[in-house]
């Protein structure tokens, strides 16, 4: 028990470095003792409940969503969009903007960043400041070709995130998957698509969308996905997609025919890229973003509040 004495000395210490602001260095010299000591008092002071600190700001509530997804999951950063009063839309716009922040921070000395495909990929896009980056490279990390929704394809996002980074682009002339693993064949041992598929392997950074195969697909909606692939991905326990690459419940790749389809880099060549960003929205997405944490794909993760919860509760 603290005595009253050294109970009105803590409160006194307290009073002097809380409310009047004066550093430990002056409460020492004030009181007569060294600055360990005061350091040890205000301690005290935290432990006996005599001074309760909180932080009185709504973004308190997505800040233990990010250290908790940093700890549970081995992140070298979480960034939790808070989502109350917001429209799915403004969601997507908020995720977008929050990841173009970091991809700005962080992008400085790298000479090229890689992009796969998406909505929330393409919200990224749309969020990204101007600025000068002309030593960077960006990098498509699928096939980027197709004749609708032409807005969210690689060649077209990586083409506009080089306008706003005033940089240079390649282009993956290619759709993200083809009818037959033969033209796949020819196609990724032609010089063109074989050059930028080897840039995409090599960038320093990734920012990369994650599906879910059943709900909310955009593949599906591009009609890269036929309602009996989809019974057979189910069957098989894939459970997301970055990428275009189908995986399961742990991260793993699967075996099925789709993942043979698929031009550009693979699962285990996306572990290998240093800084790899995910970026996902909505509770739909939940074991999609689950799954790929176990695998281990991501280094970074942006994501909504509720999804964080929900990965946080997760069991496993």
């Amino acid at each position: 028990m603290v005595n009253w004495e050294e109970r009105r000395l803590i409160v006194k210490v307290a009073s002097l470095y809380y409310f009047e602001g004066w550093t430990q260095a002056q409460v020492a010299k004030k009181i007569g003792v060294s600055r360990p000591v005061i350091s040890k008092l205000l301690n005290k002071a935290k432990e006996q409940g005599i001074v309760e600190i909180y932080i009185k700001d709504e973004n308190i509530h997505t800040v233990e969503l990010e250290q908790r997804l940093e700890k549970k999951y081995h992140l070298k950063e979480a960034i939790v969009v808070p989502t109350s009063g917001l429209t799915q839309d403004m969601i997507k716009r908020a995720i977008g903007k929050a990841t173009s922040y970091y991809v700005s921070k962080n992008i400085k000395g790298m000479d090229s960043i890689g992009i796969s495909w998406g909505t929330t990929v393409s919200s990224f896009v749309q969020e990204y400041p101007y600025e000068q980056h002309r030593e960077l490279k960006v990098i498509p990390l699928v096939g980027g070709m197709g004749r609708k929704f032409v807005e969210l394809h690689s060649n077209l996002l990586a083409y506009e995130l080089a306008k706003k980074m005033n940089c240079e682009c390649s282009y993956l002339y290619a759709p993200a998957m083809v009818e037959a693993k033969e033209l796949k064949e020819r196609l990724i041992q032609s010089e063109d698509i074989a050059s930028v598929l080897e840039e995409g392997r090599n960038v320093k950074m990734a920012v990369v969308g994650i599906g879910s195969p059943f709900k909310g697909s955009t593949m599906k909606v591009m009609n890269y996905l036929k309602e009996e692939d989809i019974a057979t991905l189910k069957k098989i326990g894939a459970v997301g997609d970055m990428s275009s690459r189908f995986y399961d419940a742990l991260g793993q790749p699967i075996d099925h025919p789709l993942n043979e389809l698929v031009i550009g880099i693979d699962l285990d060549e996306l572990k290998r890229i240093p800084i790899v960003i995910g970026v996902s929205e909505g509770a739909h997405k939940v074991d999609s973003v689950e799954a790929a944490l176990k695998g281990g794909y991501l280094d970074v993760l942006v994501t909504d509040d509720s999804t964080a919860q929900s990965l946080i509760n997760a069991i496993g």
